[in-house]
């Protein structure tokens, strides 16, 4: 029982409002850095539109990219021993602006 406030002390309190809960779906990231800090862009394209919206922007430290590529490699780990290989296209995304098939006319 000594040991329960010590895991207590340890214990981060994290708030997740409604709105951020939802979640936002981005089909691109674009990561830069610099000699301090890694950013990440979270985008949205969209068939037959011209412009990409950011949806996200994430600027962390270096050493928490590193652990974020370790937490990444780890779930994908995980998840492909449950439910298989992720299949890949391409290595490199390739987005043309009609992706998805012929834009509609009203």
């Amino acid at each position: 029982m000594a040991k329960e406030p010590a895991a207590q002390e340890n214990q981060i309190n994290i708030e997740l409002t409604e709105e951020i809960a939802e979640g936002e779906y981005a089909n691109l990231a674009m990561i830069a850095h610099s000699s301090s800090e890694f950013v990440i862009d979270f985008i949205r394209l969209m068939p037959g539109i011209p412009k990409a919206k950011v949806k996200a922007r994430i600027v962390i430290t270096p050493e928490h990219a590193k652990r974020l590529l370790a937490a990444l490699a780890d779930n994908i780990r995980r998840f492909e021993e449950s439910y298989g290989d992720i299949k890949q296209i391409h290595q490199e995304p390739s987005f043309p602006m009609n992706f998805g098939g012929n834009i509609g006319e009203a």
